[in-house]
């Protein structure tokens, strides 16, 4: 029997299974092997869904492992998620789609059918996960039919990929061609890094220049120099440990205050101070500037350098002139600039509504890059289809599960009538899914993000949005080889 519209799971209706599903659901009950043994193959759904779902895996175009879960009670629609880091590891991980299935089966739980990549190889590449998550919408419809709608979900750098495949992939504004045209209908980006890398990853320089300045260990006087915006000097062995180590050598930050040296203290002041970072994701950020710059700079840019701090003038420390004096400075590469922008930054382009969620004290995902995506849309002239919330939680992936619902629900309701929700609307609608999962309700309808450059210092030249033009991106493409190599 079909729920009353007034439940939050109203708008389900069973849906009759694809033909392609079907006979894959048929051949597993019977013992026969399934109809595409090359393609989706039964695996373990996790245990939230072990009574609901059926759940697949496989390995995808260019070798991008992948996990689908189908609910028994499927209401013809599909999200498709992209996830986080980016990971470092060589290849694909299979793992990673799975846990992301164990942590949004929420989505699942709402009736949607969810397939997520587990992209084809780690490091950094934005456009090469958004190819992999198109890859498998694809794919889905090859074995499980059209979906009724289609989501996208991209959550921290995931919001990255997920805005990337929707300007890419999303389809026509003219609204020509029909559903065809358009094969997403929604996007929810969740602590989304959707500032970009050219400018989102500022944040990290200026902390890897800081510390150093401060610490002297990152690498030491007897160490074999290299520039900090390598992040790390290509051999190196260090581990996330070492790196722990010596953060904790210089600032005490995983001992109690009152252990702290006077000298790690004051280092430890000054650096948040200057950096406007938390102190409890400090070693967090401090990795990606290390590891992930690493990566950015040796693997995916042949050792050229996409980062500057010129025209950077630090503050809040207890001596400004001496920091600013003594700071490593150092100028951009423009063709490493020009293709890490083009891998991963945003011209605003979108053609179907975003709606995203961002805890304001996010410590991973600073929340000011919220006000940088809507600078971006309002720059492409697109605002109209971006509608942002926000929560007073202080986390960054572990957001409540009836948010996760209800904002799935917003967005699938202004995609089926048209109306764009407020953020007082979506606020308003979450008690009754807070019912049925019971995590809370956290929404603060009246926030709005300080500008970017209040949290992130700005270089020149990086006051406006888009940082990359819809024509920019349009000349940039006809460059041979630009970007990132997938």
């Amino acid at each position: 029997m079909d729920r009353s519209p007034t439940h939050p799971k109203g708008r389900r209706r069973r849906a009759a299974l694809p033909v392609a599903l079907a006979a894959t659901v048929a051949a597993l009950l019977t013992g026969a092997p399934p109809a595409h043994a090359s393609g989706p193959g039964p695996t373990a759904c996790p245990d939230r869904l072990a009574a609901k779902a059926t759940c697949y895996s496989g390995v995808g175009a260019h070798g991008a492992a992948y996990t689908i879960a189908v609910p028994d009670d499927w209401n013809g629609s599909l999200v498709v998620h992209a996830h986080g880091g980016p990971d470092l590891g060589e290849g694909s991980d299979p793992a990673r789609s799975a846990d992301d299935l164990a942590r949004w089966s929420v989505m699942v739980d709402e009736g949607y059918a969810w397939a997520g990549s587990s992209y084809r190889r780690g490091g950094f590449g934005t456009r090469m996960a958004a190819e992999d998550t198109e890859n498998l919408r694809r794919l889905f419809l090859a074995e499980f039919g059209t979906p009724r709608r289609t989501y996208l979900h991209g959550q921290s750098w995931g919001g990255n990929v997920a805005a990337k495949v929707a300007e890419t992939y999303g389809g026509r504004a003219d609204g020509r061609g029909g559903r065809a045209a358009r094969p997403y209908d929604g996007v929810l980006l969740t602590s989304g890094l959707v500032a970009g890398a050219s400018r989102g990853y500022d944040a990290r320089v200026d902390l890897r220049v800081v510390y150093q300045y401060y610490c002297h260990n990152h690498p030491r006087p007897t160490e074999t120099p290299y520039p900090l915006w390598q992040g790390l000097r290509a051999g190196s062995t260090m581990t996330r440990a070492g790196l722990r180590a010596r953060l904790q050598e210089c600032t005490g930050y995983a001992s109690p205050p009152a252990e702290r040296t006077s000298a790690q203290q004051r280092n430890l002041d000054d650096i948040l101070a200057v950096t406007r970072l938390p102190e409890r994701a400090l070693e967090s950020h401090l990795a990606y500037a290390t590891f992930t710059f690493r990566d950015i700079v040796h693997t995916r840019l042949g050792d050229r350098n996409p980062f500057s701090n010129r025209g950077v003038r630090y503050t809040g420390s207890h001596d400004d002139r001496a920091l600013n004096a003594g700071v490593e400075r150092f100028e951009a590469d423009p063709t490493a600039v020009r293709d890490l922008s083009y891998d991963s930054d945003l011209t605003g382009a979108v053609t179907v509504p975003v709606l995203t969620m961002h805890a304001v004290d996010d410590p991973t995902a600073l929340v000011e890059f919220e006000s940088a995506y809507r600078d971006t849309l309002r720059g492409a002239g697109r605002e109209r289809l971006l509608v942002q919330t926000f929560t007073t939680e202080a986390e960054h992936s572990a957001l409540s599960d009836a948010e996760y619902a209800n904002s799935l629900a917003a967005l699938d309701d202004w995609v089926r009538t048209g109306h764009r929700p407020t953020a007082r609307s979506v606020a308003s609608a979450c008690p009754a899914f807070d019912r049925e999962y019971g995590t809370g309700c956290f929404y603060d309808p009246g926030y709005r993000p300080a500008p970017f450059t209040a949290r992130v210092r700005p270089r020149p030249g990086g006051l406006h949005w888009p940082a990359m033009t819809a024509a920019r991106e349009r000349a940039w493409s006809r460059v041979d080889g630009v970007g990132i190599a997938p």
